[in-house]
């Protein structure tokens, strides 16, 4: 999902953390018999499937890097597409692997992980002590929260000027109040949640999706939609160009606009949120390697430093407390962005996926 969005959630993505005794110890050393220490992880290498461009860039200066120099293991981020479900499957099912973790969504998590064959390692980290301030829904045995994204409204200030601005997604269905060019995501992924919360549906309500509602909703915008975008850096052009005035999409591509100075403004009422997570390859050699890695990024003081690169959805509340207030409120875990927020259903959507994708792409073409 995210796109993932990035979304994202397809989403859009997409580890941190504290200063690592690498000396395996108490429930880790329990849990994992092998006792892995510096010495004898010399020479060894993890690769980790991230996002790129911006997160590669932070990840490294923030994870990687550091992580080497404390450890000698070389940390190497590579880029692949939003949810690289399929190739995790195929490395497994070879005993081949290209990655030893990846960066993932919830719903990947969960797609990777039912139906009976598990492709992704438990990581057993439950009981450490940086590990275990995650909370619980950034959380699963099979991956440990490491970004928030989300989906939201934005919009021209410029376009508004003088006139009231958009603050929820009935916002974006009223033209008559609120008139302009207007873009959404050609997926049915968030978009079915906007179509619900737009026709008043609220959203502690939107799940399990009421299907019939939400495509009613979408009739009464589709001959209003100028754009239906598909890639993250189409909505930073139409953004920056101001070739349309509002847009469904991932806060990551509105901030990555307001950063190159677009007049751009972030409805955080009711946004659409994802988790992405630090997730290892069921039968990697370098699964322990993995696992005190993902201890290292799980620090408040680390992942407080991915915001000196973008808006982090930092998934550690502690984090926030070494996070400058201003550049806090453009974060989508800040307290006040989480409130009227909607957390993804994975579940829901590993369910109802390919029903809902077959609607969509034949009412998109009607």
């Amino acid at each position: 999902m995210k796109s993932k969005k990035s979304g994202h959630c397809t989403i859009e993505n997409p580890a941190r953390r504290s200063a690592m005794k690498l000396a395996a110890a108490g429930a880790a050393s329990v849990a994992f018999p092998f006792v892995w220490t510096p010495a004898r992880a010399a020479n060894k290498r993890i690769v980790i499937r991230d996002d790129g461009g911006i997160y590669t860039k932070a990840y490294s200066a923030v994870y990687y890097q550091p992580f080497t120099k404390a450890t000698g293991i070389e940390v190497i981020g590579v880029q692949a597409n939003a949810e690289p479900t399929a190739q995790i499957k195929s490395m497994v099912d070879a005993g081949s692997y290209t990655w030893d973790m990846a960066k993932i969504s919830q719903p990947a998590v969960l797609m990777l992980t039912s139906g009976g064959r598990e492709y992704l390692e438990r990581h057993g980290l439950e009981a450490d002590p940086a590990v275990s301030k995650v909370p619980s829904q950034y959380m699963s045995p099979f991956a440990v929260g490491t970004n928030v994204y989300s989906t939201v409204l934005a919009y021209r200030t410029d376009a508004f000027k003088g006139r009231k601005a958009p603050s929820s997604w009935a916002d974006l269905w009223n033209v008559s109040e609120f008139p302009g060019r207007r873009a959404m995501r050609k997926y049915p992924f968030d978009t079915i949640e906007e179509a619900l919360m737009a026709s008043g549906v609220q959203p502690v309500q939107v799940y399990p999706c009421n299907l019939d509602r939400a495509f009613a909703s979408l009739d009464k915008i589709s001959k209003h939609v100028d754009v239906w975008w598909t890639t993250g850096a189409q909505v930073e052009q139409m953004l920056g160009s101001g070739e349309v005035a509002m847009v469904a999409t991932w806060a990551s591509r509105a901030q990555s606009a307001m950063a190159n100075g677009a007049p751009v403004s972030i409805v955080w009422n009711q946004n659409i949120w994802g988790c992405d997570s630090w997730s290892i390859l069921k039968g990697t050699p370098n699964a322990n390697a993995c696992r005190e890695f993902i201890k290292f990024a799980t620090d408040p003081k680390r992942q407080a430093q991915l915001v000196d690169y973008f808006p982090a959805g930092l998934t550690l509340p502690e984090a926030f407390d070494y996070v400058k207030p201003q550049a806090a409120k453009n974060c989508p875990t800040f307290p006040d962005n989480m409130k009227s927020g909607v957390h993804i259903d994975a579940k829901y959507w590993l369910q109802n996926q390919s029903t809902a994708l077959e609607r969509f792409n034949s009412w998109i073409l009607s």
